[in-house]
């Protein structure tokens, strides 16, 4: 419906250049990088696969240790209290000593309408995955045992506000660089790393790590800390991206039956890999992504994530903004990672990926290291959303 209302996004697509979902941007506390702006909701935002529903649907609501999610939406209030459906509830909830869990759970019964989240086609179960901060070796110089580079975003990288031209467009940005004057695709994952052989790839490298496949995984992940020589940590998080879709190296493995499905984790992966070493480059070469990235201040309490706020481990996850107002709070149903367990709380919609695309999808951020990176590795689980939008917020009635 977009494309036949759009003309001109023809053109692009034939030229060949690839459109990626907009990701928004961090607040100006740190230095300005090149993101798009950040998806706040506004009165004007129409979200059609939310449909209200009463506090008693949320399975297991009343047994989540809500306290525990308090600290992560007082963070997100810091961004979200500039709008005016959150204002109020924002400055209630930073005049509150902190909660128990009953009054926790008692502030938002008082103040949010739940809405069942759903697929398009109405559907209301969807695909909970993990993901983690992880920890690299490396060093900010290339040595013998640190010879991957992480590249921070290259000076030919242009990047085009769809929306800014066609408002239907909205969350779409599209990549690539200029040659003359015209924009074609930016290079590829294969492409980049093949900038050693003079392909005139302009990037710029930020650090360097010891594991080609920590590597992969750490961009997928999207931020994580560098261990150097001396001990210390440096902390990178995601800059921008090349605008070539993701490609899953797991369903891949799948596919090819180097791997059965139960198999195809994180941890399953990098066992092929040290398996495979002569399979190994062909098979990371084979996702066209590449994500670009900046160094971090180390104080934060957590990496970065799309609201330009630290993430909490266990209470944060990433939703596609297109169906989830970014920052909301989200009871989240779901089971423990490779388990039947259940996994039901609260938590805040503060991230978005390049994989996490639908109505009824989430991915879990579990925290920093290693006991981190077991849970989301294994974490691919079936869930069910409710989000939890202020009072205040304008009525969804029109958009349905």
């Amino acid at each position: 419906m977009l494309l036949r209302a759009s003309p001109w996004l023809f053109a692009l697509l034939l030229s060949g250049c690839a459109i990626q979902p907009q990701a928004p941007s961090p607040t100006p506390t740190l230095p300005p990088v090149a993101r798009p702006p950040v998806l706040i909701p506004t009165p004007a935002t129409a979200y059609p696969t939310l449909k209200p529903v009463e506090w008693s649907a949320l399975a297991a609501w009343q047994n989540d240790t809500a306290s525990e999610a308090w600290g992560a939406f007082l963070l997100g209030c810091s961004t979200l209290k500039k709008q005016s459906a959150w204002q109020a509830v924002c400055n209630d909830a930073a005049a509150l000593p902190p909660p128990d869990d009953a009054t926790a759970r008692a502030f938002f019964e008082q103040r949010f309408q739940p809405y069942q989240a759903t697929q398009e086609d109405g559907s209301a179960e969807g695909l909970v995955t993990g993901y983690y901060e992880p920890l690299l070796k490396g060093d900010r110089v290339q040595t013998e045992r640190a010879r991957f580079p992480l590249y921070a975003t290259p000076d030919d990288l242009v990047s085009v506000d769809l929306a800014s031209l066609y408002p239907e467009l909205k969350n779409l940005r599209l990549r690539g660089r200029l040659v003359g004057n015209k924009l074609v695709p930016y290079a590829t994952r294969k492409e980049i790393e093949a900038a050693a052989n003079g392909n005139g790839f302009k990037g710029k490298p930020i650090a360097w790590v010891e594991d080609p496949v920590d590597l992969f995984f750490l961009q997928i992940q999207g931020s994580g800390r560098i261990e150097l020589p001396d001990g210390s940590h440096m902390r990178v998080g995601y800059a921008d991206q090349n605008g070539h879709p993701y490609k899953s190296i797991g369903k891949l493995l799948v596919e090819r039956n180097e791997l059965k499905l139960e198999q195809a984790s994180m941890q399953g992966i990098k066992d092929w890999g040290v398996r495979n070493p002569d399979k190994l480059a062909e098979l990371l070469a084979s996702n066209p992504s590449f994500v670009f990235f900046r160094e971090l201040p180390d104080g934060l309490s957590g990496p970065l994530g799309a609201l330009g706020i630290p993430l909490t481990g266990g209470r944060s996850i990433a939703v596609d903004p297109r169906f989830i107002p970014l920052g909301a709070p989200v009871f989240l149903a779901t089971t423990q990672p490779n388990s039947t367990l259940p996994l039901n709380k609260l938590v805040m919609a503060q991230d978005t990926g390049g994989a996490i695309r639908g109505g009824v999808r989430a991915d879990m951020f579990w925290g920093f290291g290693d006991a981190a990176g077991e849970l989301a590795g294994r974490m691919k689980q079936r869930g069910r959303m409710w989000v939890l939008l202020p009072k205040a917020w304008p009525s969804l009635s029109s958009a349905r």
